[in-house]
C-alpha cells in the first residue's frame, strides 16, 4: 500500500478552519494533492493559499448527503484519493430537561454522524476496486463518556467511534484501513468557547502532525495528545457511581444552536 507520505490525493472535510485547516496544511507540506470541503468557500480558500501547494476547494455542508456525493463525483472525476479525511464537526453545549435543546442533538448528529458516513461512504467502491485506500475519522474522547452538559456531543462521537470500528472490520478485507482519531483539547475555534479548565491544551499544526503520523502508521485508534489517552482509559474503567460524582459540577459548554 502507498504510504500516506508519498499519496497524491488527499480529502479533508471542515478544512475551513480548526484541525481541518491544520491538516491542510500538514498534508501540504507533504506534497499532497489536496480536496478541501467545508461550507465557507471564502474561509476555504484562505486556507489554501495559506497552506500553498495543490488545491481544490468544495463547499457543502457534511450533513447535505445530496451534497457530499456530489462532491464526492467530482473528486472522482481526478481519480481515486489515497486518503479521505472525515474531520467536520460542530459542538454545543445541551441539556436532557430542556426541550428546545433536541433541534441540537438533532444537528450535532445529523453533522458528526451522518456527516462522517457521508464523507467516506462515496469512496469505498472506488477505493475497494482498486484494492486500497485510507478512510480517516475523526472523532473524540468525548465519546469514551457521557459528558454532563455535553450529551450530544459525547452521544455523537460515541457513534462515530462505534461506527468507524464497524467500517475497519468491515473493509479490511478489501485492503481499505480505517483510522479513527480522538482528540483530546486541541486549541481551536471550538475549543476556546469552553468556560473550563483542558487539560493538555495542544496546538492545532501540532497536533495535525500527529495525527499524520498516525495516519502514516495506519493506526486503528490513537488518542491524541498521549495523556488524554491515559484519561480515556481510566474514564472507561471508572465505576458508575463514582463517574457520577466526578462530573455532575463539572464545566459545561455554553448551550444553543450548533452555528
Amino acid at each position: 500500500m502507498a504510504s500516506p507520505h508519498t499519496a497524491r490525493r488527499v480529502v479533508i472535510t471542515g478544512a475551513s478552519s480548526g484541525i481541518g485547516a491544520a491538516l491542510a496544511r500538514a498534508y501540504a507540506r507533504r506534497g499532497a494533492r489536496l480536496f478541501l470541503i467545508g461550507r465557507n468557500h471564502e474561509r476555504l480558500t484562505a486556507v489554501a493559499a495559506s497552506a500553498g501547494g495543490d488545491a481544490r476547494c468544495l463547499t457543502a455542508d457534511v450533513g447535505d448527503v445530496a451534497a457530499m456525493q456530489a462532491c464526492a463525483e467530482q473528486i472522482l472525476e481526478d481519480g481515486t484519493p489515497d486518503i479521505v479525511i472525515a474531520n467536520a464537526g460542530v459542538s454545543v453545549g445541551t441539556l436532557a430537561g430542556d426541550r428546545h435543546d433536541l433541534a441540537a442533538l438533532s444537528r450535532v448528529m445529523q453533522t458528526n454522524v451522518i456527516g462522517l458516513a457521508a464523507s467516506l461512504q462515496p469512496f469505498v467502491a472506488p477505493m475497494r476496486a482498486r484494492g486500497r485506500g485510507t478512510l480517516v475519522g475523526i472523532a473524540s474522547v468525548a465519546g469514551i463518556r457521557g459528558l454532563p452538559g455535553s450529551g450530544a456531543y459525547s452521544a455523537s462521537k460515541a457513534a462515530a467511534i462505534a461506527l468507524l470500528e464497524s467500517m475497519r472490520a468491515e473493509l479490511r478485507s478489501d485492503g481499505i484501513r480505517v483510522v479513527t482519531i480522538a482528540p483530546g483539547y486541541i486549541d481551536t475555534p471550538m475549543t476556546r468557547v469552553n468556560r473550563y479548565p483542558m487539560p493538555f491544551l495542544m496546538d492545532a499544526d501540532e497536533a495535525a502532525e500527529r495525527m499524520c503520523r498516525a495516519i502514516d502508521r495506519q493506526t486503528r485508534y490513537c488518542v491524541i495528545p498521549w495523556q488524554m489517552g491515559i484519561v480515556a482509559k481510566l474514564l472507561r474503567l471508572l465505576p458508575n457511581p463514582v463517574f457520577d460524582r466526578l462530573f455532575e459540577r463539572a464545566g459545561r459548554k455554553p448551550r444553543g444552536l450548533p452555528l
